[in-house]
Order: structure tokens, then sequence, then C-alpha cells
């Protein structure tokens, strides 16, 4: 099931979590590589995604991380 452009869920593919759609790259994975510092040209190689996959990862942890509630305890 799409639940973002080019971000899916399936039970069956990586215990449900957000991969690209069409493969088994977790959305998290991209994430914590660009983190680390890397390239977008060398995760595209790396994964056989597009940059376009890219873009719709961090779109969607945008979109998700915009949604959330944080509320300071004190």
């Amino acid at each position: 099931m799409e639940i973002a452009p080019k971000i899916s869920v399936d039970e069956k593919v990586r215990f449900g979590r957000p991969v690209i759609s069409g493969t088994r790259v977790p959305v998290d994975l991209i994430l914590g590589k660009l983190a680390g510092g890397m390239k977008y040209d060398e995760i595209v190689k790396e994964y056989d995604i597009t940059l376009q996959d890219i873009l719709a990862c961090m779109d969607y942890a945008a979109k998700t991380i915009s949604g959330e509630e944080i509320r300071a305890a004190g």
C-alpha cells in the first residue's frame, strides 16, 4: 500500500516498515545514510534507486515529523 508518493508499506516486506515503492530499501536506511554524510550519487549507485526516490524519502520524513507533537516535561 502506498502511504506517500513513492513510499509504501507491506507487512511482508521489511516487517511493514516504509520502503521505497518497488524496492525493499527502507526509508530510514536512506535517511541514515544521508545523515552519515553519504552523497546522493553514492546512495543511488549502492541501492539502485533514483534521486527522486531519495527526495521522496526526505519528503515523507519531513511530513511525518511535521505532524508530531512534542511536549516538554517540566
